[in-house]
């Protein structure tokens, strides 16, 4: 591939074909002039070129490695099954490339601190997709939360339509699972309030999951998590067939309360709270600002909100909360 750039374009590969990379990294940059997709590989060439052709993506690979050693390529961008993000991750660092990595982070706690070490001694940016962070009305969220005195407690909710029983979510060994789907955006999303009122990192106190037929993948998982400073929150995340996507955020702090509708896709969503407090989002998605994150992160060597250290952190509430209901984490 001809590596001449364009003067401070992030020149990014797609490794596979899922298809959250068309709304997370496709569509999300054409209203980003920071970042170029420039190169997709998957595991059959004729497949890599038929996507690539249908997105007018210029270069295609028949594997994940040569697309890593395409010294054209400046970033990857990881939508793999949840169980391979950790290691092609890995390999993504060791060839010299930064990393956007879909949610979650990693399989478990232990893979994701692996990830954390090589980036932290490789000096490039490794982030996870949280996309939603990004967005200027999760941005007014935690200014709000922030005016609002301490928080004492949180209640988020996610649900996912999987209306496919071949679901790769609904695979254990995959890193499937409810929890490992949107509860790791509830858990992020948590996480992140806390930090907002200095209320410090939470504890899985208990969980309940329903598991699938084998017991092993949870396709509903509730867990209640405390804070050392007596703050408490709530958290359900589930697989739904013939639901509704839900993404709501409740957060009630000492001078007040703020509610988030659709917390994840917020550009699509409301913030709405005490003292008529009503703004909707708007503009551009939370994957085109996350891209714009990315890009900055790259170019100035600073370190992004969903740093890897930042997932090594939600990876182990994940960890904690799989076993609080007595599953395996993944």
């Amino acid at each position: 591939m001809d590596a001449e750039a364009e003067v401070g374009v992030v020149r990014i590969g797609i490794l596979g074909t899922a298809r959250i990379a068309e709304p997370a990294l496709i569509t999300a940059a054409r209203a980003v002039p920071e970042v170029r997709v420039a190169a997709v590989a998957a595991r059959d060439s004729s497949r890599a070129r038929a996507y690539a052709d249908r997105h007018g993506i210029g270069v295609a690979y028949g594997s994940y490695d040569e697309l890593l050693a395409d010294p054209g390529i400046d970033a990857i961008y990881n939508p793999l099954p949840n169980s391979l993000h950790g290691p092609w991750t890995l390999r993504a660092i060791a060839a010299g490339k930064h990393v956007l990595c879909e949610k979650p982070f990693a399989s478990n706690a232990a893979e994701a601190e692996l990830v954390a070490d090589a980036a932290a001694a490789s000096g490039l940016v490794v982030m996870e997709a949280m996309h939603y962070r990004y967005h200027p009305l999760i941005r007014r969220l935690r200014e709000v939360v922030r005016t609002l005195g301490a928080v004492r407690y949180i209640q988020c909710w996610t649900s996912f339509v999987l209306d496919h029983p071949g679901d790769i979510r609904h695979d254990y060994a995959l890193g499937g699972g409810a929890l490992m789907d949107g509860g790791c955006y509830a858990i992020d999303a948590i996480r992140m309030l806390a930090e907002a009122s200095s209320s410090g990192e939470p504890s899985v106190a208990a969980a309940l999951a329903d598991t699938e037929p084998g017991g092993l993948v949870d396709r509903a998982m509730a867990a209640r998590l405390t804070f050392p400073g007596g703050a408490t929150a709530w958290f359900e995340s589930a697989f739904t067939q013939q639901g509704e996507f839900r993404a709501d955020l409740l957060v009630v702090c000492d001078e007040g309360s703020v509610w988030v509708r659709n917390f994840i896709l917020a550009h699509e969503g409301r913030l709405s709270g005490d003292a008529g407090l009503a703004e909707d989002g708007a503009g551009d998605s939370t994957f085109s600002w996350q891209l714009r994150a990315f890009a900055e992160s790259v170019r100035t060597g600073s370190t992004p909100d969903t740093s890897a250290a930042n997932a090594v952190a939600t990876m182990r509430l994940i960890d904690d909360a799989y076993r609080a209901a007595g599953l395996p984490p993944r």
